[in-house]
């Protein structure tokens, strides 16, 4: 028993002697990780200071060397722009305001959240003081989300703090707009697309008409489903599309909202190829374009119908950061900023505005 017992204490010793050396070589290795960690996470804040100069030097560079402008100077194709606007009756417009305002530059930008789907779109009322956010998910849909305010649309990642507006037709693409109460959007039928006017309130189509164009193409290059981009500002709706007549640039219209039929037509030398959205300022195009590959968006094309913007006094606006390329974009008048929908990230741009100079 006693050497059983002496045995024991031996074997208890060496025991005692291994776990604790063992303890001794984990808080070593410990030890190194954690120095390990701090060094790697003093590369990734120097890595981030790194990139942040690097961005900033790049904008200041872009906006020191803007690119060429998109229009080719051809003098055939000019004459040939002209005659094809001479037989359209691209008149000047007549401005129903006195807005006089265009884009200087984005002051700010704000990233609410991830939500839903790569495409899509997301907007306030762009005419009435509603604080509702109206969310359009996906580019062939029939279901509206509709939050009350901001607050409940950037807090809650789910959708059950929202109502659901379900639509009579589902719509296509991303360029449908809530103006005044009603919700103006594009439904596909055969080949052919209307514009459907339809009442919030009661939930009833007030209206739909036959968008007046023939062999319609998709009027962004970067956004192959959206066919027309119905759009707000100052002066009231706006339509942007694209037919196989000039399929190399865009075409713009101006719509009655009351009765949807189109008051005036335009063709605009801003080209479709690297767009990926548009929006109206003050009576005013600006087309957003950008690469199939990663890049940064800018405004490249300024079309103004009233004659009161010459293309070369149209700042060259870019957008800051980016995940990949802008599915949407609805430019508020009332609050002067852009609600943007980038794979599946939802932005606000706060824009910086200047007076026009006289043409």
């Amino acid at each position: 028993l006693q050497e059983r017992i002496s045995q024991w204490h031996d074997q208890s010793s060496r025991y005692s002697t291994e776990l604790r050396d063992f303890k001794n070589q984990v808080l070593g290795m410990l030890e190194a990780a954690e120095k390990e960690r701090e060094a790697m996470r003093a590369e990734a804040e120097s890595a981030a200071v790194r990139v942040d100069r690097l961005e900033r030097e790049v904008d200041y560079l872009e906006t020191q060397n803007p690119a060429p402008p998109c229009v080719e100077v051809d003098e055939t194709l000019m004459d040939k722009q002209v005659a094809t606007a001479k037989q359209r009756k691209n008149e000047k417009y007549t401005k129903l305001t006195d807005c006089s305002d265009t884009i200087a530059s984005v002051r700010a930008m704000k990233i609410l959240k991830r939500f839903g789907s790569a495409s899509g779109l997301w907007t306030k009322d762009a005419a009435g003081s509603s604080e509702k956010i109206y969310v359009f998910d996906g580019t062939a849909n029939d279901t509206v989300y509709v939050f009350p305010r901001m607050r409940e649309f950037t807090l809650f990642s789910a959708t059950r703090k929202a109502a659901r507006i379900k639509l009579p037709y589902p719509w296509v693409g991303t360029g449908h707009l809530v103006y005044d109460g009603h919700l103006y959007y594009i439904r596909q039928q055969g080949l052919s697309f209307q514009v459907i006017k339809f009442n919030l309130a009661n939930k009833t189509v007030v209206d739909s008409s036959v968008f007046p164009a023939e062999e319609q193409i998709p009027v962004f290059g970067l956004s192959p489903s959206t066919y027309i981009e119905v759009s707000a500002d100052e002066e009231g709706l706006w339509a942007i599309y694209a037919t196989k007549e000039d399929e190399k640039n865009m075409c713009l219209a101006k719509l009655d909202p009351a009765s949807l039929d189109i008051e005036q037509m335009w063709d605009t030398p801003c080209p479709r190829e690297n767009a990926e959205g548009a929006f109206v300022v003050c009576g005013a195009l600006h087309v957003v374009y950008n690469t199939r590959l990663p890049s940064r968006a800018r405004v490249q094309c300024v079309f103004d119908v009233s004659g009161t913007l010459a293309p070369e006094d149209a700042s060259l606006v870019y957008f800051p950061k980016r995940y990949g390329s802008h599915a949407s974009l609805k430019y508020s008048p009332r609050e002067r900023q852009i609600y943007a929908w980038d794979d599946g990230y939802q932005i606000i741009y706060r824009m910086e505005m200047k007076k026009k100079l006289e043409v």
